[in-house]
Formats: structure tokens, C-alpha cells, sequence
């Protein structure tokens, strides 16, 4: 993996323009995140990464950008898509108000569980799977939707490497999905790049999929890099804008986001397996996420 890494790094743009607040000698974009990443590597983590110029379309890095990594709660934004699409439909509001079911109960990421409201109109459910990656809200729109309709979305709109496979488990069975979901760096990047464009489904759409990834308030990862406040960032920031969605799992972190600054805007998309056993491990990976933040910020900024 580490010599992948190494062969990545002559892909990385050559033209790719220094941030205004870069050191005034001539620094190479996006040093520190892949040192960081091929340290990463050489202690068999795996990496799978990629970063698009969203107003050029340059390739600015990649890395193993189209295996397929499991990628947990990032697939939810797929669901958000389909949820998204359809409220264009008369017959499909975000007002309809969904019932939780026993079947729906589910532990972890989310703070519906925790409310006593047994009821939540749609638009708020997929507001609260924006702002928390809320499990329960996922169930439900899931159970009213159907993982058919969201698998086709997918497909529809031209993912063929990236799926949201099941619905959310506490524990995982022999029968069910081995994983949330799955992707790819390449697809991922691409998918936020289409969507700050206006291009999945329609602008509407993609609008109102931005809306609700703009209330996100894990910034642990690569967003961490950013210096915005995780609570409240919808605005801009010092010029600073993101859209992104995070997955986390044992021995899995994934994100990918948009990021907007006054010097420019990228779509990028991180997938890392590992094995967990070691809290060290885990933090490593968290490190080199931050790091590559860094480096995005210097981009835009």
C-alpha cells in the first residue's frame, strides 16, 4: 500500500495554485496530509482517497480512488437524495409526518431516540440524519422509502461502486449486508463535486441535499482541519463554507464534503479500513484526516 501511495503522489496537480495564506516559500499543495497518509500506509492502514477542483475540474490527488471501501453512515446520503427528489412530488411532502416502530429501534449515532416524540415529519427526519447521521431517522425513512428505490437513485444518477446496502443494525447477522454501506473515493468526490454544481437529479434537489449535510456537526476528521465552529456553520466563515457527511465504524473512517474558501472550492472524499485493536491506530488515522484539512483550507483560503 505505502508504494501505491508513493505512485499516487506524481498524479497530484503539478498547476495546483498556493492558497493566499501559504508560506511565501514555494510549498507543494497537500505535503503534510500525504506524508501523513503514506505513514498511514506503512503501518497497514488502508487509504483510498481523492480530491476534484470543483471550478476547474482538476484532479488534484488521488490515491487507490476507485477500490471499494466500506464507508458506514456516508451511504445516508444517498438516502437523503432519493428523500430530496421526491419532495418535488405533489404527492410526497416534507410535512408527512412518519410514525417510529418498534422494528426502527436502533442504538448509537442520532438523537431521536432520546426525544419523546413519536412522530417526525420528513423534511425533519432528514434534517436530523444531516445534523447527527440520526440511526432511527434512517430506519424510518428507509422502512417509507425502501432500499430499492434509493439502490436505483444510485444507479440512476450513474453510481456503479457505491450503494447504501441495509438498513442500520445494531449487530449485524450471517444474512444481513456485511456493511452500511460501500464506495468508492472517485465516486464520492464526484457525487459532492455534482452536487455543489447543481447536477444530481436537479438544482433543487441538490440544493435541498446541501441544506441538510450544511447542519452536520461531526467535524472530527478531515473537517477538523477547517477551524469552524461544529455547532453552527451553515454561513460562511472567514470565506469558509462545508458540506460533508462522515462514517465511522470499527476499524472504519470515511468522509467526504465540499469545501469553499475565497481562493477556490473542492470536492473531496476519504475512505480508511484499519485494524482497531489499538487506540493508537484509530488516532493515527484521525491525525493524517486532520492534517489533509489542513491542507484543503491552504487550498481555498
Amino acid at each position: 500500500m505505502a508504494s501505491r501511495v508513493q505512485e499516487s503522489e506524481r498524479r497530484r496537480s503539478r498547476n495546483a495554485r498556493r492558497g493566499r495564506h501559504r508560506a511565501s516559500e514555494q510549498v507543494e499543495p497537500f505535503v503534510r496530509g500525504f506524508t501523513a497518509l503514506g505513514e498511514l500506509a506503512a503501518t497497514g492502514v488502508q487509504v483510498s482517497l481523492r480530491i476534484n477542483d470543483i471550478t476547474t475540474g482538476e484532479v488534484l490527488m488521488s490515491v487507490d480512488d476507485h477500490v471499494v471501501f466500506p464507508t458506514a453512515s456516508v451511504g445516508k446520503v444517498l438516502l437523503l437524495i432519493e428523500v430530496a427528489a421526491r419532495l418535488g412530488d405533489p404527492d410526497f411532502s416534507g410535512l408527512t409526518v412518519l410514525d417510529r416502530e418498534p422494528l426502527d429501534a436502533v442504538a448509537d449515532s442520532g438523537i431521536w431516540q432520546h426525544l419523546q416524540a413519536p412522530s417526525l415529519p420528513v423534511a425533519d427526519l432528514a434534517a436530523l440524519i444531516g445534523a447527527t447521521s440520526d440511526n432511527l431517522a434512517t430506519n424510518v425513512l428507509l422502512r417509507h422509502i425502501g432500499l430499492d428505490a434509493v439502490r436505483e437513485r444510485a444507479e440512476e444518477i450513474g453510481l456503479k461502486r457505491s450503494a447504501l446496502l441495509d438498513i442500520v443494525r445494531d449487530r449485524r447477522g450471517l444474512d444481513d449486508a456485511p456493511q452500511l454501506s460501500v464506495g468508492s473515493a472517485r465516486e464520492l468526490a464526484w457525487l459532492f463535486q455534482s452536487l455543489a454544481t447543481g447536477e444530481i437529479v436537479d438544482p433543487t434537489t441538490s440544493r435541498r441535499v446541501l441544506g441538510w449535510l450544511s447542519l452536520n456537526t461531526d467535524l472530527s476528521l478531515v473537517a477538523s482541519g477547517f477551524g469552524l465552529d461544529p455547532l453552527a456553520h451553515r454561513e460562511p466563515d472567514h470565506g469558509i463554507q462545508l458540506f460533508n457527511k462522515t462514517g465511522s465504524d470499527p476499524g472504519v473512517r470515511a468522509e467526504a464534503g465540499i469545501l469553499r474558501g475565497p481562493s477556490g472550492a473542492v470536492s473531496y472524499a476519504i475512505c480508511t479500513t484499519f485494524d482497531d485493536t489499538e487506540l493508537g491506530t484509530r488516532l493515527g488515522v484521525v491525525d493524517a484526516c486532520r492534517l489533509l484539512g489542513q491542507d484543503l483550507l491552504e487550498y481555498v483560503h
